[in-house]
């Protein structure tokens, strides 16, 4: 399993319309082959910064999904929020103790 981590910075007085637009766009990522689940959180010292983890199979399971209609529909609703290109990094399992 692979944690997709990725920095959303919106634009600043657009949150409210960004987490509209978000509600529905997570169902659409949710049903993606592999895809175990998707969370947003807000952060609290900027507001208008966001971070998202979705749970995949594996890194090729993310880089397929963003060949689908799927993906297509998801930017659709969510990237003209965005100040900048989201910052997307992956990891792996959490590490045991």
């Amino acid at each position: 399993m692979i944690l997709e981590h990725a920095l959303l910075q919106v634009t600043p007085g657009r949150e409210h319309e960004y987490e509209e637009s978000v509600r529905l766009a997570l169902p659409v990522i949710s049903s993606a082959p592999n895809c175990f689940g998707v969370e947003i959180r807000r952060q609290e010292e900027n507001p208008s910064t966001y971070l998202m983890l979705i749970r995949w199979s594996s890194i090729e399971a993310h880089m397929a999904f963003r060949e689908t209609e799927l993906f297509t529909k998801w930017r659709e609703l969510t990237h003209h929020f965005y100040v900048d290109k989201p910052m997307v990094t992956h990891f792996h399992e959490p590490v045991e103790l």
